[in-house]
């Protein structure tokens, strides 16, 4: 009996998924819509080119990140459209073309589509697993995809965050003092000789100078790694940048809003104590907390508590700081009420913004997630071959672009049908990312073609967006 049970089951299983997949069958004829707009999309970037083939290789990469191949590398898109891998190859590792006057049109467009003066700048490392040690800037770090130091390249994004979408524009590659000082490896991987050692945070500072003016910003973001060096912060404090920077929870601040031990009459005046945030934190009252709504759910508005407290931090010289905002949101259970999660940052905001809008800046910072992930799983960023520095370059700009071009037919969905797929929990007010749905196309192969059979829908089609 047992067995024939699991038979029926799997037997309604499969006729089920038959039903859900031509459900989600989407036409050839919008698709063939697509491409021409993909054409029109690249031209202000191939205009950059100089070569009638270069512009080609341009388009033919670009049309390869957004296909349904697994992996996304020269030699895979080659076969896919039908060409000899060594012309791609070339394109992509040794080319001789610019990738930064793509990048800065891609800045420009991000800025003029999604620009709002409420926006926000964010930096996050992400790391590439490598083997071998002849990959430029591969060398055993941190790599937060695996959870652990090892052999890995890390490049720093920068993405951008407003209300209408988010997205990457820049990704620089961080070169530890172990290549820089190696003249045999660094002439090999063809590193430019300008080219010195920057840490991570002074490659953070170098994007925010080049891109700053043209992507209009309210708040600079990051994780834990970009806001624990006191001299970063203090650095866009003295830029006039406005920010919200993680912080380990073992950072040990001096409360301003309490009274200094008293002068005992002999000495030095008492100073307030040291104190970590996490121990200060369990010490407060229940009642100094601010709920803030962060987004609509199922069962009602999902709310953050925020708490906000006038601080200095100690330096790396263990000395005082300047002033900060100590910000710490904590989220709990729907139904347990326990507290899951408490995350830790200092500002240099005035201290009487709102906690919601410490909150929406937070927000942001985890939008990056999702655009490093977008570009990686739907416009391979990951994938790329190339050891040498200009075609890592050249393959990082190909890929934002790709994912540039997903953002953009993502927006154009919503702006042709807001109506009867209005999503019930809007975007603007979710706080964690969402996961990410597959939005590749499969784009004809020029060897063959398939006939798709056309079938009566009993229901609306989906529509295509990213979360």
């Amino acid at each position: 009996m047992f067995y024939g049970g699991s038979v029926r089951m799997e037997a309604k299983y499969e006729a089920r998924k038959q039903e859900l997949l031509e459900e989600c069958a989407v036409a050839p004829q919008i698709f063939e819509r697509v491409l021409p707009r993909l054409e029109r999309f690249m031209e202000p970037f191939v205009e950059n080119l100089v070569r009638k083939e270069q512009c080609k290789h341009a388009s033919t990469f670009v049309q390869g990140l957004l296909s349904n191949l697994e992996r996304k590398n020269t030699e895979s898109i080659a076969y896919r459209f039908g060409q000899q891998r060594m012309g791609l190859q070339w394109f992509v590792g040794k080319s001789d073309w610019d990738h930064q006057p793509l990048r800065d049109e891609l800045v420009r467009q991000v800025g003029e589509q999604l620009g709002e003066e409420d926006g926000v700048i964010v930096f996050d490392p992400s790391g590439f697993p490598k083997s071998g040690r002849d990959s430029v800037g591969v060398a055993r770090q941190w790599c937060g995809r695996l959870g652990k130091v090892d052999n890995c390249q890390v490049a720093i994004c920068m993405g951008y965050v407003s209300s209408k979408e988010h997205a990457l524009v820049d990704t620089r590659l961080f070169l530890p003092q172990e290549w820089v000082k190696d003249k045999q490896r660094r002439e090999k991987a063809g590193v430019p000789k300008q080219v010195r050692y920057r840490t991570r945070h002074q490659l953070c500072l170098e994007m925010l100078k080049q891109h700053g003016e043209t992507l209009p910003h309210a708040w600079i973001t990051g994780d834990d790694e970009m806001g624990r060096p006191y001299w970063f912060r203090r650095r866009l404090h003295t830029l006039a940048e406005q920010y919200l920077l993680a912080v380990a929870s073992n950072t040990q601040v001096r409360d301003l809003e309490v009274e200094p031990p008293e002068y005992s009459g002999h000495g030095r005046s008492p100073k307030r104590p040291w104190t970590r945030i996490d121990k200060w934190v369990g010490a407060v009252s229940k009642r100094i907390w601010t709920k803030v709504d962060v987004r609509d759910g199922s069962k009602g508005p999902l709310a953050v508590e925020v708490l906000k407290r006038r601080v200095v931090a100690r330096t790396d010289k263990r000395q005082e700081g300047h002033a900060e905002v100590l910000v710490i949101i904590r989220f709990r259970e729907r139904d347990t009420k326990r507290v899951v999660q408490t995350d830790y940052y200092l500002s240099n905001a005035a201290a009487d913004t709102p906690e919601a809008e410490f909150a929406r800046a937070a927000k942001a910072a985890h939008r990056i997630e999702e655009c490093i992930q977008r570009a990686k799983s739907e416009a391979g960023l990951a994938d790329y071959e190339v050891r040498n520095w200009k075609g890592w370059h050249h393959h990082q700009i190909l890929s934002l672009i790709a994912t540039w071009f997903l953002v953009t037919e993502a927006r154009r969905g919503k702006k042709m049908d807001t109506g009867d797929y209005g999503a019930a929990d809007p975007r603007r007010h979710q706080f964690h990312p969402a996961p990410c749905l597959p939005m590749r196309y499969s784009l004809p192969h020029p060897a063959r073609t398939r006939a798709v059979a056309h079938s009566q829908r009993t229901r609306p089609p989906l529509p295509l967006e990213t979360a």
